[in-house]
């Protein structure tokens, strides 16, 4: 079995490429990746010392060398994790989220369907579905749920989303999307909520909430959600969007508080900048579909998972570090400063 995984130098994607090759030992992963400022070669340094990982440094937008490399390495399994993700760098230039997460999707199915592939998995988010009241604790989002996207990143997610059911339907292209709620974990780019608290708490930095931080996030740790797109992509069904939730709903000011505590920083650092424009209030993800028709449900209890991933970011100071300056960095600052 050889399994193409897109994106695999960010985030989610080298942990679902540690996942599966600790999983599968007869697997072969071949990960591409463009490597933009997300993606860090560092993220994947044990991954290159297994014989069953292969890398490639593309663009999933470039049609001539994706199907170069589907021909040359004949997969059976292609799972989408190439994609821009940070609202903020889509309010701020909408184009390359447009390009890479709606035709670079295109890219990939076009070259399945020339080489023939069993599935093709699109990792989507629950930001497709817009967001939910803060004082309607019972309303949570469903496979069946309007899309109501507020950004020009969950816009161009939904777009994908529709672009690979309209495959499906079209070409017979067999298709699964999965739409997950906020991961924590491992190896997240510092622009994130919770790697960039434990790196500006560790650094006595000031902690920027937005608005007052009552916005909710169900969160869910990195590797139950490799957990439930290994089920997916073996069990679930062609055409169906499965909902990947933790059942962990958290206020953002609650998530710094404790981040605070645990690193036994004072509250003080904490600042509240303007909001960002068209801030979801909540999300909150049933992922009943998933439990019923493969039996997967989060393993990891918010509490154990932050202290992981806390004591993690203290024990990886060498990959932060190199991260925290240049591009980033004036990212940041261009974000939050005079906010």
């Amino acid at each position: 079995m050889t399994i193409i995984v897109t994106g695999g130098a960010g985030f989610i994607g080298s942990n679902f490429v540690y996942y599966m090759l600790e999983k599968y030992s007869n697997y072969r992963i071949v990960c591409i990746d463009c490597l933009t400022y997300a993606g860090n070669l560092s993220t994947l340094e044990k991954a290159f010392l297994n014989p069953n990982f292969k890398f490639y440094k593309t663009d999933i937008c470039d049609r001539e060398a994706i199907y170069k490399i589907f021909e040359a390495e004949k997969p059976n399994i292609v799972v989408n994790l190439a994609a821009e993700s940070h609202v903020d760098r889509s309010i701020d230039n909408p184009e390359v989220f447009l390009k890479t997460n709606i035709l670079g999707t295109q890219v990939l199915m076009d070259a399945c369907l020339k080489y023939g592939i069993e599935r093709y998995h699109q990792v989507s988010t629950d930001e497709v579905y817009g967001d939910l009241p803060l004082d309607k604790k019972d309303l949570l989002f469903t496979e069946k749920t309007s899309l109501k996207p507020s950004s020009p990143y969950s816009a161009s997610k939904a777009s994908a989303d529709l672009l690979v059911l309209a495959y499906n339907r079209t070409y017979g292209l067999p298709v699964t999307i999965s739409r997950c709620s906020n991961n924590y974990g491992p190896y997240q780019f510092p622009e994130k909520l919770i790697p960039l608290m434990i790196l500006n708490a560790l650094n006595e930095k000031a902690l920027p909430v937005y608005g007052k931080g009552e916005n909710i996030r169900d969160w869910l740790y990195v590797e139950d959600h490799c957990k439930a797109i290994d089920l997916i992509i073996h069990k679930g069904t062609a055409g169906e969007i499965y909902n990947v939730g933790g059942h962990n709903e958290i206020a953002n000011i609650d998530i710094v508080k404790l981040i605070c505590k645990r690193l036994e920083k004072s509250e003080k650092l904490i600042t509240y900048v303007a909001d960002r424009k068209g801030h979801d209030l909540r999300y909150a993800i049933d992922p009943t579909k998933i439990h019923k028709e493969l039996g997967w449900l989060p393993q990891t209890k918010f509490a154990d998972g932050i202290e992981k991933t806390i004591t993690w970011y203290l024990e990886n100071r060498k990959w932060w570090e190199a991260i925290i300056s240049g591009e980033y960095q004036n990212h940041y600052e261009k974000i939050y400063e005079n906010r």
